[in-house]
């Protein structure tokens, strides 16, 4: 493998070419293990960014996408359709909250984003209110790296304040303060009733990652306090976006992280598990109710369409992925993850260096006082077996859900070896 021509050449995420990092060939993958081109095996405890739920080189993922490709891997979605993107829908409107029924099927989570944003923005041009054209976000919120999600995401923790004059300006309420297992009072939501209330004019909608703040800090927030936004939605007539990219298929320990409160957005976008981390695709889901008063307006039609739009490969292979996870014991795998994950990082919590620990589904959370030396503490993790990406104060883990107990203990055990001496 060339690893010269990749360190002059080729960009890896938010990297440098100039001063590039090191980076690890990986030869193969299988089950929960990344095999590196010397041999190495490392558990992978970021399921590659969060999608790849059931782990690698899984067999029922790979036959579906075999099966589709001597069908055909692709055919454009404009005048046509197929049985794959058919089927598809058909498991998302069953499996999400009932009153999201028509799909838009895209590539990316940052273009179902995208498609979100133009979808409540379309809505109101269509009801004769183009003045409604802000997007109400949180801070610590996270949405994706493109031009419109870039917008909605937290100016300071999002990444992408280099590029705030080029941005839509929207409105950005506090991050939630309520934690998980808290209760949340009209107090802690009174700035955000008052930035609705004086902006309601100009306002399209709220969108938010429900209950669970993923690239913007792994924040874990009351239910209680969603359940507030929605009803200000509602009192205030605005839409609710629910980015569930992060959290979507089972990751909180449940299905959709909307169900921790009981409610249903007006939006919904999908992406990064729906193949189960075998190739790109995403969704956004809207209600009728959005989906009518946007092709009632002026253009008849709802204005955007990707050349990869309801892609068959990707489709057939989303298919297989949700009819995996569903056919299994999916909760009692999160659960179990979680409570090992609570009970193994725990001594961390006494630890010098150690803000807080937490975990919720499938997700187990370090946060640290000070920034980790990211290329130090994933050497030391990679020399123990274990692959992780930290990111500022946070070493986190979102392993796949097929991840056994004794591997998840080398996971955790690593964890608290490295970052007990930080």
């Amino acid at each position: 493998m060339d690893l010269d021509f990749d360190r002059q050449h080729i960009w890896h995420p938010y990297s440098s070419l100039i001063n590039p990092p090191p980076v690890y060939p990986v030869a193969r993958a299988e089950g929960v293990r990344l095999y590196l081109e010397d041999g190495r095996g490392l558990i992978d405890g970021m399921s590659s960014w969060w999608c790849a739920l059931h782990g690698y080189n899984v067999p029922e993922l790979n036959r579906a996408a075999q099966e589709q490709m001597e069908k055909m891997s692709h055919v454009m979605f404009g005048g046509l359709t197929h049985e794959p993107a058919i089927e598809l829908s058909k498991k998302l409107v069953e499996i999400t909250p009932a009153p999201l029924q028509r799909v838009f099927l895209a590539d990316s989570g940052s273009v179902s984003v995208e498609v979100a944003i133009k979808m409540a923005l379309q809505y109101w041009q269509s009801q004769g209110q183009p003045q409604k054209s802000r997007i109400l976000a949180l801070r610590n919120g996270y949405h994706g790296d493109t031009f419109g999600a870039m917008a909605t995401c937290d100016p300071v923790t999002g990444m992408h304040h280099l590029f705030a004059s080029h941005l839509t300006q929207h409105l950005f309420a506090p991050a939630p303060r309520p934690k998980f297992h808290e209760p949340c009072s009209d107090e802690e939501v009174a700035e955000l009733r008052q930035l609705i209330e004086e902006n309601r004019d100009q306002l399209a909608a709220v969108i938010l990652e429900p209950i669970v703040q993923g690239a913007g800090g792994m924040r874990f927030y009351s239910p209680e306090y969603l359940q507030r936004v929605r009803a200000l939605c509602d009192e205030y007539d605005l839409l609710l976006i629910a980015d569930e990219i992060a959290t979507g298929f089972g990751r909180s320990g449940k299905l959709f992280a909307c169900e921790h409160a009981g409610i249903s957005p007006d939006i919904l976008t999908l992406g990064k598990a729906l193949t189960g981390g075998t190739m790109t695709m995403a969704a956004t889901l809207c209600t009728d109710k959005v989906a009518d008063g946007i092709c009632r307006g002026e253009a008849g039609v709802f204005m955007h369409g990707p050349t990869f739009m309801g892609n068959p490969l990707a489709c057939a292979v989303s298919n297989a992925s949700i009819e995996l996870l569903l056919s299994g014991p999916w909760q009692q795998r999160v659960s179990r993850i979680e409570q090992q994950l609570r009970e193994e990082l725990s001594p961390l919590a006494d630890a010098e260096g150690v803000a807080d620990v937490r975990a919720l589904g499938a997700i187990g959370v370090v946060e640290m006082k000070q920034p980790v030396d990211m290329m130090q503490v994933q050497e030391a993790l990679i020399d123990r077996g274990v692959w992780l990406r930290p990111f500022g104060k946070l070493v986190y883990a979102m392993p796949p859900y097929v991840t056994s107990e004794e591997d998840l203990r080398q996971l955790t055990t690593a964890m608290v070896e490295v970052l007990g001496n930080a």
